[in-house]
Protein backbone atom coordinates (compact mmCIF):
# COMPACT_ATOMS: atom_id res chain seq x y z
CA UNK A 1 0.00 0.00 0.00
CA UNK A 2 1.39 3.09 -0.89
CA UNK A 3 1.74 6.11 1.74
CA UNK A 4 1.41 9.76 0.57
CA UNK A 5 3.22 12.62 2.36
CA UNK A 6 2.68 16.22 2.15
CA UNK A 7 5.66 18.63 1.27
CA UNK A 8 6.04 20.23 5.53
CA UNK A 9 7.10 15.94 6.00
CA UNK A 10 9.07 15.80 3.01
CA UNK A 11 11.06 18.87 3.72
CA UNK A 12 11.28 17.33 7.85
CA UNK A 13 12.67 13.94 6.68
CA UNK A 14 14.96 15.21 3.89
CA UNK A 15 16.04 18.38 5.72
CA UNK A 16 15.19 19.96 2.52
CA UNK A 17 13.72 23.23 2.21
CA UNK A 18 10.66 23.67 -0.38
CA UNK A 19 12.80 25.94 -2.56
CA UNK A 20 15.27 23.40 -2.85
CA UNK A 21 13.14 20.47 -3.25
CA UNK A 22 11.78 21.95 -6.24
CA UNK A 23 14.98 23.33 -7.73
CA UNK A 24 15.91 19.53 -7.36
CA UNK A 25 12.50 18.04 -9.16
CA UNK A 26 13.47 20.67 -12.01
CA UNK A 27 16.55 19.07 -11.92
CA UNK A 28 15.88 15.54 -11.91
CA UNK A 29 17.48 14.90 -8.96
CA UNK A 30 14.08 14.40 -6.29
CA UNK A 31 11.20 12.21 -6.71
CA UNK A 32 8.36 14.52 -8.49
CA UNK A 33 4.41 14.74 -6.50
CA UNK A 34 1.82 12.97 -7.36
CA UNK A 35 -1.83 15.39 -7.46
CA UNK A 36 -3.95 14.24 -4.90
CA UNK A 37 -6.57 17.04 -4.93
CA UNK A 38 -7.24 19.77 -7.19
CA UNK A 39 -5.25 22.12 -4.95
CA UNK A 40 -2.93 19.30 -3.06
CA UNK A 41 0.11 17.55 -4.13
CA UNK A 42 2.01 14.72 -2.23
CA UNK A 43 5.38 12.37 -2.48
CA UNK A 44 5.34 8.70 -2.36
CA UNK A 45 6.59 7.44 0.91
CA UNK A 46 8.79 4.87 -0.51
CA UNK A 47 10.06 6.87 -3.31
CA UNK A 48 11.53 9.58 -0.76
CA UNK A 49 13.09 6.79 1.25
CA UNK A 50 14.47 5.52 -2.00
CA UNK A 51 15.67 8.69 -2.76
CA UNK A 52 17.38 9.00 0.75
CA UNK A 53 19.02 5.82 0.36
CA UNK A 54 20.57 6.48 -2.89
CA UNK A 55 21.93 9.60 -1.42
CA UNK A 56 23.92 6.74 1.70
CA UNK A 57 25.11 4.67 -1.22
CA UNK A 58 26.73 7.66 -3.09
CA UNK A 59 28.49 8.96 0.02
CA UNK A 60 29.34 5.13 0.76
CA UNK A 61 30.85 4.33 -2.74
CA UNK A 62 32.62 7.74 -2.32
CA UNK A 63 33.92 6.94 1.00
CA UNK A 64 35.32 3.45 -0.19
CA UNK A 65 36.93 4.79 -3.40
Amino acid sequence: MTTFIRRAEVERRTGLKSSSIYERMAAGDFPRPIRIGPKAVAWDETEIADWQAERLAKRDASAAA
